[in-house]
């Protein structure tokens, strides 16, 4: 053994110390970068040189630089970031629709009940132009709360695309970069050396793509590319290539937007229920299902009201003594066809029974079986389709079909109902005499009675009501003591009579479920005695007092016109009041609201706690790198020095020789 061995390992030990001071200058530097993960020098101990006396060591070898990474740690933050921020978007977009339904002074509610209590003036002035003026303008009110509600959803899906289309954008650029990376990755290979700062790159893009959509991974044990799948193994990125995600428009309706990747063979949709988390699946769910529903709700507030006003108005005669023309319009239902349809149908649709149509929106294509009048009714987004004739479609959402031409087997329409009610919701009356305040019928009771009962309103409730079978007479008999009610008997012009009972806060003409339905109904102060009548008459000869119209509509504030469905039983639900009804559909909007919030938290505290078990493992810690820092440099110290011992000898050896 020379001095040659020794110099040797001096040198061997001060370039290890070198490349391991370097590596730690490394980690301090990249401390606070994110997506660091922290790197170490592997040093490993050379085979022995053999001599007589033994093996002799050759000191050390710099075999690799490797970083400290857990593939599992990493997916999981990255899949914990993911879902967070689908929880957190959702959150945003949740909180700006609950602003669409304001409560107090502000909602809808209240202005439904300002318009209907606009009409206790007219019931008490029928014929006051000021008084009617009163109701047209809360009647305005009204009609621009609606269309502003209406037009704040637009915007809100106006904002979905534009967020849609940016957010598309960016992945598109980081699909790019991760492909990238994949190549650049793949070139390294070969090195036997992991290209550490090309990993730690990588799977920071795979982390800021989930994001925007949740993403798996497979790792190819041929070149260490990764693909990168989304949407339940469509794929985005597959070694250096990298597929572009598009906003397409929807089939149907080309406000609304749809998520596609480009193949060679043309775009091909996404369906967002195979997406699981980033803001990408955020912002379909909350367009395909929280806008959509909003829209319905608001919707079918409208239709109903509107619906049951005019029925109302139509029912009554104005001053002019006319019948109540329209005080409100809005659009007919939406009916639009898929962009692939093949067949030259046309459908069209309309409301029959404002009560009845549901907060829903349907995709209504050709029946299998090929039966005139047939559809397959499914309910959108992800309704189970059902065959429905036209008949039974009108009997359980009151809404009308009418086709023209011939449906293709695959070709599709969608329904909307009500979607554009509210938007196109407007005031039609400008005429304050148009206010159809007084009732078609009215009643006087026989001076000669016994009884304390008086009329206390009178008007027509549907179009079963007959002028031509006025006048008519009731008579009362005796009262049943087992339940203190009183039988009556109605008498119209034509000979034909209805028996009926009458009970304190019943009503008299309109008792369908007891055989009564005469389009008109009867209530009473007081109450009648045995023999006692009351008569009733056609009112068009006496319309500037007569209030009963205006009745009516006071009487609409308890009227259940909203949201009745077809039961089992082939009878009709309760339904709800508008004020129920909007009070209902803050509360299911703040309740969604309040799920986001909490999902929100949790996620976002699961992607918090995710994110540092991977960097406790993978990061930086500074004063574990000042340790290590001084250990090196102590190692490189006494690496130098044992150089220096040896050149010394190599030194005293020369001087030897020379002399």
């Amino acid at each position: 053994m020379g001095t040659s061995a020794l110099l040797s390992l001096g040198m061997r030990a001060m370039f290890a110390n070198q490349a391991a001071l370097q590596t730690v200058g490394q980690n301090i530097a990249n401390a606070n970068v994110a997506g660091y993960s922290r790197q170490q020098v592997v040093l490993t101990t050379p085979e022995g040189q053999f001599t007589g006396a033994g093996y002799f060591g050759k000191g050390v070898n710099v075999q690799t630089v490797t970083r400290s990474h857990n593939e599992f740690l990493t997916r999981e933050a990255a899949a914990a970031k993911s879902q967070a921020f689908m929880d957190t978007s959702m959150q945003a977009q949740l909180t700006q629709l609950e602003k669409v339904f304001p409560t107090g002074e502000d909602g809808l509610g209240q202005a439904t009940n300002d318009f209907l209590n606009a009409m206790v003036d007219v019931t008490s002035r029928p014929s006051d132009p000021s008084a009617r003026q009163v109701v047209l303008g809360k009647a305005q009110e009204l009609a621009a709360r609606f269309q502003n509600a209406g037009q704040q959803l637009a915007d809100l899906q106006a904002g979905v695309v534009s967020d849609l289309s940016a957010d598309v954008k960016t992945v598109n650029e980081l699909a790019k970069q991760i492909a990238a990376a994949n190549d650049q990755i793949a070139r390294s290979a070969g090195s036997n050396h992991t290209p550490n700062d090309l990993l730690d790159k990588r799977d920071q893009l795979i982390s800021q793509l989930s994001q925007y959509v949740q993403v798996s991974t497979v790792e190819s044990s041929r070149d260490g590319s990764i693909g990168v799948f989304i949407g339940g193994g469509q794929r985005l990125v597959l070694g250096s290539q990298a597929e572009q995600l598009v906003v397409t428009a929807d089939p149907y309706d080309g406000a609304r937007a749809q998520l596609s990747v480009t193949e060679a063979n043309g775009n091909r949709v996404l369906d967002d229920s195979t997406l699981t988390g980033g803001s990408l699946t955020a912002l379909l769910r909350y367009q395909n299902t929280h806008l959509q529903d909003a829209r319905n709700l608001l919707g079918q507030m409208a239709t109903s009201l509107a619906t049951r006003v005019n029925d109302q108005q139509a029912l009554g005669v104005d001053l002019k003594a006319q019948a109540g023309g329209p005080l409100f319009t809005l659009a007919p239902p939406t009916v639009l066809p898929a962009s692939t349809n093949k067949g030259d149908a046309k459908l069209t649709a309309t409301i029959t029974n404002g009560a009845m149509v549901p907060a829903l929106s349907f995709v209504i294509s050709a029946d299998p079986s090929g039966t005139p009048d047939s559809y397959q009714v499914a309910v959108r987004p992800s309704g189970t389709p059902t065959t429905m004739n036209k008949d039974q479609i009108e009997k359980a959402y009151g809404i009308s079909l009418s086709m023209t031409g011939t449906m293709q087997q695959g070709d599709s329409f969608l329904l909307e109902p009500v979607a554009n009610a509210s938007a196109s919701f407007k005031r039609a009356l400008d005429d304050p005499a148009g206010v159809a305040a007084a009732a078609p019928i009215v009643g006087t009771a026989n001076v000669n009675n016994k009884g304390t009962a008086t009329i206390d309103s009178l008007y027509a409730v549907n179009k079963n009501f007959d002028k031509t079978k006025q006048p008519a007479t009731i008579q009362f008999g005796a009262v049943n003591p087992a339940d203190q009610s009183i039988s009556y008997t109605i008498t119209l012009a034509d000979n034909s009579s209805y028996t009926g009972s009458w009970k304190a806060g019943g009503v008299i003409g309109n008792d369908p479920a007891n055989g009564v339905d005469l389009g008109f109904e009867l209530r009473l102060n007081g109450a009648p005695r045995e023999g006692d009548t009351l008569s009733t008459q056609v009112s068009d000869a006496v319309v500037s007092t007569n209030n009963g119209n205006a009745k009516a509509f006071l009487a609409l504030q308890t009227d259940t016109f909203v949201g009745k469905q077809l039961q089992a039983d082939g009878k009709l639900s309760r339904g709800q009041t508008i004020t129920e009804a909007y009070a209902a559909a803050m509360a299911d909007i703040g309740s969604r609201v309040q799920g986001s919030q909490y999902l929100a938290q949790v996620s976002t505290s699961v992607a918090s706690d995710a994110e540092a078990t991977r960097a406790g493992q993978a990061g930086v810690n500074l004063d574990e790198e000042a340790a290590r820092l001084m250990q090196y440099q102590q190692s490189y110290q006494a690496a130098a020095k044992v150089l220096q011992t040896a050149q010394n000898i190599f030194d005293e050896l020369l001087s030897i020789v020379q002399r």
